[in-house]
């Protein structure tokens, strides 16, 4: 019998409403006709943004299902994709943050059919970050499209930020999956199937958000976990000083080379498992 189709579950922060227009067409071009989204604006996030991306929201036919204010605590987005996933249900739920695309080996409904003939909980992925072609963190026009503007894909998470790339795309209800979507402890994705994560995290006016987590987090008025995610961003904040603010997208440790939407990268399957295997998380959360 062929599986259902997932529901689509994710927490929205202050994005351009145009993102979140390109990422629900990417998902509704993928099958997914259920979303369940939660928006959560922290006290810097203006009301005339707020308003412009609920509004976009609706006229997308996509009625939000919670909305939330106040400091971003580590805790809230995990908490708020765990209260709708009980809302969604029963079934699949395909977890995506609203500057992650996936592209899948094959059809989402092959994919899912292959997962449970092997009795699997989950479906993995590896993010793969999506940037400008000489490394700007620039603004993009919609009418551009998210290929032509942010040409570029490497792995800058992990080899440069030293932050996890492994991603759970696809999980069973019921299955608990951890803080971020990283991990899903007591079930592991078939390493040889995972989607590609295009991560469109690195735009314009990103560094003013990752320089006030840093600041936010150190002062203490947001409560991290573990120091991880203020180091991620410490890291790119110091290349992108030493490289006028700018990637170095010529860094051939990073692996920049150009990608699609609409197929995995060259040699995704051999390239994503290796990464996967070899990743292990930093012993001591120090900057380089």
């Amino acid at each position: 019998m062929t599986p259902a189709m997932p529901v689509l579950v994710a927490v929205i922060g202050p994005v351009e409403p145009a993102l979140l227009t390109a990422w629900t067409a990417h998902y509704r071009a993928l099958g997914i006709t259920d979303f369940r989204l939660a928006f959560h604006f922290p006290e810097h996030a203006p009301g005339p943004w707020q308003g412009r991306l609920l509004a976009a929201t609706h006229e997308l036919g996509i009625a939000p299902a919670m909305i939330s204010t106040g400091p971003w605590h580590e805790r809230i987005n995990a908490e708020l994709r765990d209260a709708l996933r009980e809302q969604a249900g029963p079934g699949w739920h395909l977890l995506a943050d609203s500057d992650e695309l996936h592209t899948f080996p094959t059809a989402l409904q092959e994919v899912l059919a292959t997962a449970e003939e092997a009795g699997r909980q989950t479906v993995g992925g590896l993010m793969l970050d999506r940037v400008t072609a000489d490394g700007r963190l620039a603004h993009w026009r919609p009418e551009t499209g998210l290929d032509r503007a942010f040409p570029l894909g490497g792995h800058l998470t992990h080899r440069l930020l030293r932050g996890d790339p492994r991603k759970i795309v696809l999980a069973r209800s019921g299955t608990t999956v951890a803080s971020g979507n990283h991990r899903a402890p007591g079930h592991k994705p078939d390493p040889d199937t995972l989607a590609c994560v295009h991560h469109f995290k690195w735009r314009a006016g990103v560094l003013e958000d990752l320089r006030r987590r840093v600041e936010c987090f150190t002062s203490g008025a947001w409560a991290e976990h573990t120091p991880a995610v203020r180091d991620e961003a410490g890291r790119l904040l110091d290349h992108t000083d030493r490289h006028h603010g700018r990637i170095d997208v010529a860094d051939p440790r990073l692996g920049f080379r150009r990608v699609a939407l609409d197929g995995l990268p060259a040699g995704w399957a051999a390239e994503a498992r290796g990464i996967a295997a070899r990743w292990r998380p930093p012993a001591a959360n120090t900057h380089r």
